[in-house]
């Protein structure tokens, strides 16, 4: 770690006096380009340079141990300045870290029921409600994408987006199989019911990341279906794409005019292959590293929600916290800061081997 630190450093500076060149001012684009490389570098500099202060006060107060008169003020100081020396080494390991690419995209989140009936699809208005409470609670915005609902109200299929800073970062482990256990409503005996229900969180892609050749999409318009009364549309508006090369249908029929639904259709299309392409990617990489989160498999199963005992759990990392009603209205981060504090420490023992190696 410290030859790379030492390489990121001698790069900084290096960038710095670039920057200050004249032929360099006259170039934007090289400029823009340098100026860029300099702030993601800025942050790791800086981190290292706070760590050697205090690593060269360390020093500086051990020497005056030897020093009769000075040992107690020298071991005040020592004991102060540890903590500071570990919680700089940690912060610097963390910078050093790969960077996830998505991570500060906006993500669209697709909710399906699966095993329960009417009670699944209930169970998946509770999950599209947590997450829209959730979004609110961080300041994002929400834009509904397409729903099929059932008469009771329930989710059949639910996609839609959320824009925010960081959305992916925070919301990525929340793919897979959800579980609850529950009396439904409808059950007379009060018998626990466990039903299921899927999620998936998708980065939001660009134009830049995934090109969709327009002959490769078959574009159907029909009436949208709607919840009866003036919610039904007189017209064709509602849209489904079909992606031929891999069979990805998308509907959208949650805008009346067919030009939005179509855009937003094209989005969450673009997201579905820029996942795959990404999955197909990493298969590699995901087969061999064991990660204490799981796999983010849909069909892995990595939560659930007791609502008998008011509790919900978390598999991937044996939590369990008996708060469920806060946590379906939106307070998800005391499970999704654990989750992230997880990855961060399965990371940083992955660079540790990594660099042994």
């Amino acid at each position: 770690m410290q030859d790379k630190l030492q390489w990121v450093e001698g790069r900084y500076d290096e960038l710095s006096e670039q920057m200050s060149q004249p032929e360099t001012a006259a170039d934007p684009q090289l400029l823009a380009k340098l100026m860029r490389e300099h702030a993601q570098l800025e942050p790791v500099v800086q981190a290292y340079r706070a760590l050697h202060a205090l690593l060269a006060q360390k020093a500086g107060a051990a020497e005056m141990l030897a020093d009769k008169d000075f040992q107690a003020i020298a071991r005040e100081e020592l004991d102060a300045l540890e903590p500071l020396i570990d919680e700089r080494r940690h912060a610097l390991q963390l910078l050093l870290l790969p960077k996830d690419p998505n991570d500060d995209r906006n993500v669209i989140v697709e909710i399906r029921s699966g095993a329960g009936g009417e009670e699944a699809s209930l169970f998946g208005q509770v999950l599209l409600r947590m997450y829209m409470r959730y979004a609110e609670r961080r300041g994002w915005r929400t834009e509904m994408i397409d729903a099929n609902m059932t008469e009771l109200g329930g989710v059949k299929e639910a996609t839609f987006q959320i824009i925010g800073a960081g959305a992916f970062r925070r919301l990525k482990f929340e793919s897979g199989v959800h579980r609850v256990q529950r009396v439904p409503t409808t059950e007379s005996g009060g018998r626990i019911h466990t039903s299921t229900a899927t999620v998936a969180v998708l980065p939001e892609a660009e134009d830049v990341d995934v090109e969709i050749n327009p002959n490769d999409v078959r574009v159907d318009v029909y009436r949208s279906s709607g919840h009866g009364g003036q919610s039904v549309n007189t017209t064709d508006s509602a849209v489904r794409l079909t992606h031929l090369p891999t069979g990805i249908v998308i509907t959208c029929q949650d805008e009346k005019s067919q030009i939005k639904n179509r855009d937003k259709a094209m989005r969450v299309l673009r997201a579905r292959l820029y996942d795959l392409y990404q999955s197909q990617k990493d298969a590699e990489y995901a087969e061999n590293r064991k990660s204490q989160i799981g796999t983010g498999d849909r069909s892995e199963r990595i939560r659930t929600y007791n609502f008998p005992q008011g509790r919900v759990t978390d598999h991937r990392i044996s939590l369990t916290l008996y708060q469920l009603e806060f946590f379906i209205e939106g307070d998800c981060d005391m499970i999704i800061d654990p989750l992230l504090l997880a990855d961060e420490a399965e990371r940083l023992k992955d660079l540790s081997e990594s660099e042994d190696a």
